[in-house]
């Protein structure tokens, strides 16, 4: 049975001259998770041993940072009014919107990778080096995706916002893939015994998660990952 792919229609979308307030408050909590996951290692041990203060420290710093530019209107979605509306329009990508979205790539190329060479290096050797794998390899992958964004290759973080109405199903079906995988893998983590037959249970899991939202999210079957026909007038945050 074949799945036919979801499509938007750009001159079916409402357009909204302001961003109200409640829709700009609900989306600096967002930016503030992006920019805390930046140090992985502090993150993996959040999540190892508990908040420390180190994560506070960082927390206040990340809070002070992004409520500055909330209140500056410079995070995506926290602006007064939507930035693109013609996503065909060749219009230059502002720097902050660039900068967010590089690290939203970083966090998601990175701790969606390293989980993965986790669990594929407990099954085939039957110990565990995920502190390891974050000590030594997190930086150096969060750096190349940081350069990778820098020289405008991934999506969303072109110099351009032309091909937005494709780009953020991108962006999206990699976020919601790589967030509900995570999400179930730590149940499995708290959940399984520590034994060799849990973890060839967690990895298959987790890479099934993983295939089976980006297979949704190919077909434009999840939130704003359909892709977007152009023509008309849109809006996209």
């Amino acid at each position: 049975m074949s799945i036919a792919l979801k499509v938007e229609y750009a001159e079916r979308k409402k357009i909204r001259e302001r961003n109200k307030g409640y829709y700009r408050v609900l989306h600096w909590p967002i930016w503030i998770w992006v920019f805390f996951l930046a140090p992985g290692p502090l993150t993996f041990d959040l999540f190892e041993r508990g908040f420390s203060v180190g994560n506070a420290l960082w927390l206040a710093v990340v809070l002070a940072g992004t409520g500055l530019a909330a209140w500056r209107g410079q995070l995506p979605g926290v602006e007064p009014k939507p930035y693109i509306l013609r996503f065909t329009e060749d219009r230059p990508n502002p720097l902050y919107r660039r900068i967010c979205y590089t690290f939203a790539w970083s966090d998601v190329v990175a701790f969606a990778f390293l989980n993965l060479a986790g669990l594929v290096v407990a099954v085939f050797t039957g110990g565990w080096y995920l502190k390891q794998i974050y000590q030594y390899a997190y930086f150096p992958l969060y750096a190349t995706t940081l350069l990778l964004g820098i020289c405008g290759i991934l999506p969303r973080v072109r110099k351009s916002t032309q091909g937005e109405g494709i780009e953020r199903r991108y962006f999206y079906g990699s976020v919601w893939a790589v967030t509900i995988s995570q999400a179930i893998l730590m149940v499995l983590w708290k959940a399984l015994p520590r034994t060799h037959a849990a973890d060839i249970t967690k990895l298959a899991i987790y890479v099934a998660a993983l295939l089976a939202v980006g297979i949704c999210a190919a077909f434009g079957l999840l939130p704003r990952t359909a892709p977007i026909v152009p023509g008309e007038l849109m809006v996209a945050d």
